[in-house]
């Protein structure tokens, strides 16, 4: 099988891009428009936040052709806090936690809730 033509593989991957735009639009301001009136990081963050949809909109209707909603939701959770962490570490200096561990745990539990057949 073709990988591209896997519909979770290309949900998967769509997701993961989009939700750097997302990070990016949702917490980036806080570092580089510190100093800007709330109102150009909020439309900055917007401009970012458009191509988050235009790539979450398509991948979410690519993945409910293949997974329920639920886990639509599940695996867009395990995304999120998979491009979060190094955000917040690497661009934003925050400190590696152990509660990013223990949060991924339970992510990891809600996986097995939601895939199991």
């Amino acid at each position: 099988m073709n990988l591209i033509s896997n519909p979770l593989l290309v949900t998967a991957l769509m997701l993961a891009v989009s939700n750097l735009f997302m990070t990016f639009a949702w917490y980036g301001h806080l570092k580089n428009l510190a100093s800007s009136p709330w109102y150009v990081a909020a439309l900055v963050s917007w401009g970012i936040a458009l191509f988050e949809y235009l790539l979450q909109v398509p991948a979410n209707r690519i993945g409910y052709s293949v997974m329920n909603l639920g886990q639509l939701k599940i695996l867009q959770e395990v995304i999120t806090l998979t491009i979060f962490v190094p955000f917040a570490v690497l661009y934003m200096n925050q400190p590696l936690k152990m509660d990013f561990l223990y949060a991924g745990l339970c992510l990891m539990g809600a996986v097995y809730f939601i895939f199991r057949t």
